[in-house]
């Protein structure tokens, strides 16, 4: 089995759009929440809130040609991964369109607007808005298809579109095949659009925060008084690289992937299930070949949903039987979807390097409910370890687990 490293990182996320100001942003507690008045539009919505990306800007050489067939959320991923490749030292170099570069990457759906554009036809009875890129702006590929297009890649690709786990999935199947010797460098990752129509699926499941008066306390993952979630939108990449190969170009190495486990709860198509959830960290664990007392920190999906957060600590508590320290980024982004396992796998691995965690924002009172781990709050905290986890769980029962370590 090959070893699998990180050598290329970047990102666009409500915290910032270059993986240093999203992690300086994140030293300083920055809620990224806003009263979003695109929302006002809509009758019979009830929350107003959402975590936009605000500083993104589409490179000048992304012209029509090459946005043709891309829409924003293609846009997203594709400009993020090239900033990864020149992160990795691979932009431009051949492995990426011999054969021996694959791509893993996912969101949760294509390009709302698309949609609605067939939707539009079906409606009017009129193929007025369809035209030869739409299908491909649409399809839940989108990203991981124009991100081989764009970069000439020739090897695996794997959409890995699973909702919230899209990110998540997309860097664990990609450090599978290259573990397993498939490919040498692998494109990772997941990317979301912010749209009012995911806000109004979460919405009309009553599972969105309603605090749209103070946008900034909130989600609060974990507490007493959370009541739901807030969405963002953003992309993260990943580059993996096969360890030997990294090695002798002389590459600088992020962090090394140890362990990555999935698995689904086959009984419910929005309720966690903590033993199912569970059954994931523990096949991460065992890939990974360490005890549950070697991490140091996890990184928690953390919604801030009534049932989610229960159901996650119950699952996390059960696998480690301690106080294992935890924590959630998606108080600082809100919900970012098929990006927030990328986005999130990111910033954690930034906090391995550093030694420092960030505490999770608006948890004020811990809910009884939830399970007894070390919940960090205040200021962050110091933690020397080598070994951390960041989880992910999705609708459709879909759960995911990774385990990153310091690289020497």
């Amino acid at each position: 089995m090959k070893r699998v490293v990180v050598t290329g990182m970047a990102l666009t996320s409500p915290l910032g759009s270059k993986v240093e100001i999203a992690f300086e942003n994140l030293k300083k507690f920055k809620n990224c929440v806003e009263y979003w008045k695109i929302l006002d539009e809509f009758e019979n919505m009830n929350t107003r809130l959402a975590a936009p990306v605000n500083d993104f800007v589409i490179p000048e050489h992304f012209n029509r040609k090459v946005t043709r067939t891309m829409g924003k959320v293609a846009i997203f991923s594709t400009a993020v991964t090239e900033e990864a490749l020149k992160d990795a030292g691979l932009l431009g170099d051949e492995i990426i369109s011999n054969g021996e570069t694959g791509v893993s990457y996912g969101s949760s759906s294509g390009s709302l607007e698309s949609i609605i554009d067939f939707y539009t036809m079906d409606v009017e009875k009129k193929v007025r808005c369809v035209n030869s890129g739409s299908y491909i702006k649409m399809m839940p590929q989108t990203t991981t298809v124009n991100i081989s297009l764009y970069f000439k890649t020739k090897g695996r690709l794997i959409p890995s579109s699973t909702a919230c786990t899209s990110g998540s999935m997309g860097v664990g199947y990609a450090y599978e095949a290259i573990k397993n010797g498939y490919e040498t460098v692998m494109i990772a990752g997941g990317a979301e659009e912010l749209h009012p129509s995911h806000i109004a699926i979460f919405d009309t499941l009553y599972a969105t925060s309603l605090k749209n008066s103070t946008p900034e306390l909130t989600p609060a993952p974990f507490d007493r008084e959370r009541d739901g979630l807030v969405l963002g939108e953003g992309a993260g990449t990943l580059i993996l690289e096969e360890y030997e190969h990294a090695k002798r170009r002389n590459a600088k190495i992020y962090a090394e992937i140890i362990g990555f486990g999935t698995s689904t709860d086959g009984t419910h198509i929005t309720n966690p299930c903590p033993e199912t959830m569970g059954s994931a960290l523990s096949l991460a664990l065992n890939d990974a070949k360490i005890s549950p007392d070697e991490i140091g920190y996890i990184n928690a999906h953390g919604t801030a949903t009534l049932q989610g957060d229960v159901a996650e600590s119950t699952a996390t508590y059960e696998v480690f039987k301690r106080k294992v320290p935890i924590s959630s980024l998606k108080s600082y982004t809100g919900h970012t979807l098929g990006a927030c396992g990328a986005i999130e796998a990111i910033l954690a691995i930034k906090m391995l390097n550093s030694g420092w965690y960030s505490p999770t924002l608006n948890l004020n009172n811990i809910d009884e409910k939830c399970a007894p781990l070390d919940y960090i709050t205040g200021q962050g905290r110091e933690i020397k370890t080598d070994v951390i986890m960041s989880n992910n769980f999705a609708f459709g029962g879909i759960n995911t687990s990774l385990i990153f370590k310091k690289c020497p």
